[in-house]
């Protein structure tokens, strides 16, 4: 038996809307479309080698916190939250201001959380 170590090929985020969630974080991280369907549609690898950011349209709404979220690394975390409210998100905290890291924790326009982290 052959030991098989996965690889992540999609990080997938549930939503209502294909097109509003393509048009927020493919203006936040800079990445296109790289297909859709009716109900599913990827962006461009993270990191142009990385997992596929994707999104499947799901009947139901977001209700709870997210259990598994992304933590996008940002030299400021204030200017970033600026540009992303500018997209459409929403502040789902204050900002965590510590000696040796920052972070605030967003909402994208449909509810899901992420976090802006300091790299400075």
């Amino acid at each position: 038996m052959s030991d098989v170590t996965p690889t992540v090929g999609n990080i997938v985020i549930d939503c209502a809307e294909l097109d509003a969630m393509a048009a927020f974080w493919g203006g936040l991280l800079g990445m296109k479309t790289t297909m859709s369907s009716d109900n599913w549609l990827d962006l461009e690898p993270l990191g142009g080698n990385g997992p596929t950011l994707s999104f499947q349209r799901v009947p139901e709404g977001k209700t709870i916190k997210n259990r598994l979220h992304l933590d996008l690394d940002v030299p400021d975390i204030h200017a970033a939250g600026e540009r992303a409210a500018r997209l459409g998100a929403t502040p789902a905290a204050e900002p965590v201001e510590g000696a040796r890291t920052s972070f605030q924790v967003w909402r994208d326009p449909e509810g899901n959380e992420f976090c802006f982290c300091g790299t400075s």
